[in-house]
């Protein structure tokens, strides 16, 4: 149990050092993202920036997750679910092109009109506040490796077994603080799991390193 996503992301820092982990970059996923990846960020002695992704909704209930898009246009596809909701190629390709601009608008927001920074060559960790479905993860990941980085791995307090491994086969390597076997929601293991404002999303990547 985590006091909030401060406390976990100091607890993950200690992970990752533990570990021996090194970075040329953090790139935490918005927003909840940011307080965590500040300490990790501090800790490796690297900036902290942004890597954004959109979840694709099912049609009718856009809140179930059938895939998912980076800024970048990376995008990962739930194929079981879609073929078992029947959903046609034309809506998703409509709601990729949909939620990759506003992706793109989402990154914009944190750092101006360029989706992440420059990677190509680095060694990245990427950090959220927990995985659930792991779908805006994993395509986070993608748009990291597409943009050329050399190492990419994966940083979270707490995440479900599946999803964990799952994302293993994304990333170079997945650290966590907890895997709970009994696992149904993120906030369930934070004492405070308030949302984060935009505004106050943004403090923390002006904050020194």
């Amino acid at each position: 149990m985590f006091n909030d996503r401060t406390d976990a992301g100091e607890q993950l820092a200690d992970r990752v050092v533990r570990e021996g982990v090194t970075a040329d970059v953090v790139l935490a996923i918005p927003r909840g993202g940011l307080p965590v990846g500040r300490p990790v960020a501090d800790a490796l002695g690297v900036p902290l920036d942004v890597v954004v992704a959109k979840k694709l909704g099912a049609p009718g209930n856009p809140e179930l997750a059938i895939g998912a898009v980076g800024a970048d246009g990376s995008v990962w596809l739930n194929d079981d679910l879609i073929d078992r909701l029947g959903v046609d190629e034309a809506y998703v390709e409509r709601e990729r092109e949909r939620q990759a601009e506003a992706a793109r608008e989402k990154a914009a927001e944190y750092r101006g009109d360029e989706p992440i920074p420059d990677v190509a060559g680095d060694r990245v960790v990427v950090v959220d506040d927990g995985i659930a479905t792991g779908a805006t993860t994993i395509a986070c990941l993608r748009q990291v490796r597409n943009a050329g980085a050399s190492r990419v791995v994966l940083a979270v307090p707490v995440g479900s077994p599946r999803s964990v491994e799952q994302l293993s086969d994304e990333a170079d390597g997945v650290l966590y603080v907890e895997v709970p076997p009994y696992f149904s929601a993120v906030g369930q293991f934070y004492r405070v799991f308030e949302q984060v404002p935009d505004e106050v999303a943004r403090t923390y990547l002006n904050e020194e390193t």
